[in-house]
């Protein structure tokens, strides 16, 4: 193999090459593994290959741009071979690796253009239960959002599946799907097996449907919407998938392998979109930018800064730095407003469920808390396919300050 990487200014090395080859093994085992075979052999095979990973250790910066699930979708989105589910052997890997090899400098520059950031628009029917029981109307402030989608929470319609989680049938890598079908189907959302009475909620003609399985009370489910004033979100790199067929085909590009339910789901969102006004968008950083942003929300609004697997790619101190500033934020707002946070536990780990053995059906790291105001209300599955409410503390005092708890753990990539 040779490549040209004297013009990229990163020098390789031994030591980066194991790193890369290590950070894409981690991959594989702690990220791939039982959600999609296509890229947990791939990221494997790229981890035992020293002579590529050293490409990428020298044609890369360090940081983002090495995290694998940006070079995996950005050989999909340049329909790269297998792009659709992935390569399988030995033999199908080397000629994933030779088009790579050869298309480096397309490769490249699709890597460095983008960020490995999705939008997940079914974390909305998490969303939902705690937005409608908030004083109306509603201004939303989404932090880390890549496409917007998510500010539209009105826009889409969902199907709840009541069960008691202790009885839940999900299993790890069970599938979720646009909520379309019966309760015991595939592709549905709600997982396999039984499932108990369904509460329909959200915009009835929407043509994205999620689903979730819950045990949030019905009748806190049933016909209730936000009404919405005003939406806006803050990203490094913000996406616009109703006007850009190129954004929408690279949110397509993250979505992995085999997970064709996803991928549709995405498409029937941004249809369900399509015809509304535009959201806000602003291209800046979470901490510095965010002040002036939520000035803009309308006094008459209640303020709700939200975020949904957001934080994770943040050091932990500048984690805690924006949790400061969105107190800040709220508490000198005329009428206050309110925190929601939806993120795995390692990300803000002061943020603590309640103490017990919790019934959740999804493996722990798949797990995110849903929190309102640093209150633990609800874990959740992946994209929004499930939501089990958490006991109410029997001490609602204020949280503990960050500042006096260890650093947590970086979060799993995207």
């Amino acid at each position: 193999m040779v490549v040209n990487a004297g013009n990229t200014g990163h020098v390789g090395g031994a030591g980066g090459a194991w790193a890369v080859a290590e950070r894409y093994r981690e991959f594989s085992w702690h990220r791939a593994r039982g959600r999609s075979e296509a890229h947990e052999e791939l990221s494997a095979r790229i981890g035992q290959d020293e002579e590529f990973c050293a490409l990428l250790s020298g044609a890369l910066p360090a940081g983002e741009k090495q995290q694998p699930a940006l070079l995996l979708a950005a050989v999909r989105h340049l329909d790269g071979p297998h792009a659709d589910l992935g390569p399988r052997g030995a033999a199908a890997y080397e000629r994933w690796r030779e088009w790579t090899v050869r298309h480096w400098d397309e490769v490249r520059a699709v890597i460095m253009r983008r960020t490995p950031r999705t939008d997940e628009p079914a974390h909305c029917a998490a969303l939902l239960p705690l937005l409608a029981t908030l004083p109306q109307p509603l201004a939303l402030l989404e932090a880390g959002t890549t496409a917007g989608l998510g500010l539209h929470p009105d826009r889409y319609r969902y199907r709840y599946a009541h069960a008691p989680f202790a009885h839940a049938p999900f299993a790890d890598g069970a599938k979720d799907g646009p909520g379309d079908g019966p309760e015991d189907e595939p592709g549905n959302g709600l997982g396999h097996g039984r499932a108990g009475p369904r509460t329909e909620a959200g915009a009835p003609e929407s043509p994205a449907v999620f689903g979730c399985r819950t045990d949030w009370p019905a009748q806190e489910l049933a016909g209730r919407l936000p009404r919405i004033v005003w939406r806006a979100g803050i990203t490094s790199d913000p996406l616009d998938p109703v006007s850009e067929p190129e954004d929408l085909r690279w949110l397509q590009a993250l979505v992995w392998p085999g997970d064709g339910e996803r991928a549709a789901r995405l498409s029937a969102a941004v249809e369900a979109v399509r015809t509304a006004p535009r959201p806000r968008m602003v291209r800046g950083d979470l901490v510095g930018d965010l002040p002036a942003l939520a000035a803009e929300a309308p006094p008459e609004a209640t303020l709700v800064i939200f975020h949904s697997e957001a934080l994770g790619s943040l050091p932990p101190a500048r984690r805690e730095e924006f949790a400061r500033l969105v107190r800040s934020l709220l508490d000198g707002r005329p009428g206050g407003g309110h925190w929601i946070s939806h993120e795995p536990h390692a990300v803000l780990p002061w943020i603590t469920p309640p103490a017990h053995r919790s019934p959740h059906p999804d493996r722990p790291d798949a797990r995110l808390t849903l929190a309102l105001d640093e209150r633990p209300v609800a874990l959740t599955g992946p994209h929004g396919r499930s939501l089990h409410r958490l006991p109410a503390p029997a001490d609602t005092a204020n949280t503990a300050n960050p500042a006096n708890t260890a650093n947590p753990a970086d979060a799993p990539g995207t």
